[in-house]
């Protein structure tokens, strides 16, 4: 697109700015991993009641929905999100789509030539087929602990799933999965929404709630595409 301005021809670039907003929608009864508490959101006053304003309390886990999690989660003396350096899940991301249906293996994430400090977002199957639901899908896909130690190698930044967690419930292999890349410095983002999303790069924006010394807070995470930028 070009404009005259004085006599002079100028260039304008096209600028970017459709948000793709990646979270999941908090609502009372929607489904949470086995165990923690469940949500619950209830009105404690109430404009329509006649109340002079309206008021909700929230009760859920803190690793519920989209959310981030913490070294604290599994590591003892480990820093909580409040001390997340905000860089962490703010800047160039890039969202890869992952071909195996039921585990995230070394051996596919070697074809994308991950590199360090880059932030990771993994869209698989659960992004269309998990989240149609309330109930909690054992099956999703997941790391292998083999490929949490890929990614420990390579050092990047954080990694982000689309679903509840890194690990597989029903490989009881979650504690392990964490660990590894909590313990390597690599902040985890779990519980995205990627199916309206093409793999590529993005800008990432999102930052958990500040809970003091918090294993796991919600999160909100938006991603922008990155504009290919010709002459």
């Amino acid at each position: 697109m070009t404009s005259t301005r004085r006599g002079r021809t100028t260039r304008r670039r096209a600028r970017v700015t459709n948000f793709v907003d990646i979270s999941v929608l908090l609502h009372a009864g929607m489904v949470h991993w086995p165990g923690d508490p469940p949500v619950a959101i209830t009105r404690t006053s109430d404009l329509a009641r006649g109340d002079s304003a309206t008021v909700s309390r929230l009760s859920m886990g803190s690793h519920t929905g989209t959310h981030m999690d913490a070294p604290r989660h599994f590591i003892r003396r480990g820093k909580g999100l409040d001390d997340m350096p905000l860089e962490t899940t703010v800047g160039p991301a890039r969202v890869i789509a992952i071909r195996n249906a039921n585990v995230i293996t070394p051996e596919e994430l070697r074809q994308h030539r991950i590199q360090r400090d880059e932030r990771i977002l993994f869209r698989t199957r659960n992004s269309t087929r998990c989240w149609k639901t309330d109930r909690f899908v054992k099956d999703f896909v997941s790391l292998a602990p083999e490929a949490a130690r890929f990614l420990a190698q390579r050092r990047v930044r954080m990694v982000g799933v689309d679903y509840l967690s890194v690990g597989s419930y029903r490989q009881r292999n979650g504690i392990e999965v964490h660990r590894i890349l909590l313990g390597a410095g690599i902040w985890i983002l779990e519980g995205l929404n990627l199916s309206h999303v093409r793999p590529g790069p993005y800008e990432l924006l999102c930052l958990p709630l500040r809970i003091f010394q918090s294993d796991g807070a919600p999160a909100r995470a938006i991603l922008r595409p990155i504009p290919h930028v010709g002459r």
